[in-house]
């Protein structure tokens, strides 16, 4: 009998309600599938999250997650929720975490956000991008590039109604996306 790779996918409702639900499916018979039914929300949720399910996540041949919407919010009107300094702080302590206690580590950058939206900004969250890939890849964490294969085609990947989430395209867009480079690393 064949062993299954256990993944793990972690994130915010682009994960929960989004590509997420597609992962287990398309990734087929090989694999095991654990998400938690909770939303990551922002990078220190996740931080703090990781404590409570390392049970669950203990044993992941790949850990897939994203952060970063609920960071580059801005509420208030006076920046960001999580400044930048603190997102890649944590968002590298993540890391830690996960390589320590995992195979392989896969970051999904921040997708972007339909025009006109009024508490995220596509330039705010291409800087928070830039920010955190090259800090996460001197760490050895494999970087899929969900901002650009979304950016391609906001109107069609990304909800009119809310600005935020992904559309049924976008959905399986960056659903295929992240299977076809979990599937790289071991297929």
């Amino acid at each position: 009998m064949e062993n299954k790779k256990k993944v793990t996918l972690l994130g915010d409702s682009i994960r929960l309600i989004g590509y997420g639900k597609h992962v287990g499916a398309m990734l087929g018979d090989g694999y095991t599938v654990y998400q938690p039914e909770d939303n990551c929300r922002f990078a220190a949720y996740t931080l703090r999250m990781l404590f409570d399910l390392q049970n669950e996540i203990k044993g992941s041949d790949i850990v897939h997650w994203n952060n970063g919407l609920w960071d580059i919010c801005d509420l208030f009107g006076d920046g960001p929720f999580t400044y930048i300094k603190e997102y890649t702080d944590t968002m590298k302590r993540i890391a830690r975490q996960l390589t320590e206690t995992c195979g392989k580590v896969i970051f999904a950058t921040t997708t972007p956000v339909y025009p006109g939206n009024v508490y995220d900004d596509n330039a705010v969250i291409k800087r928070y991008n830039e920010a955190i890939v090259p800090e996460l890849e001197k760490q050895g964490v494999i970087i899929n590039d969900l901002h650009s294969a979304v950016m391609a085609d906001i109107p069609r990947y990304i909800r009119s109604d809310d600005m935020l989430h992904l559309t049924e395209e976008g959905e399986i867009l960056c659903a295929e996306k992240t299977v076809n480079i979990i599937k790289s690393l071991y297929d």
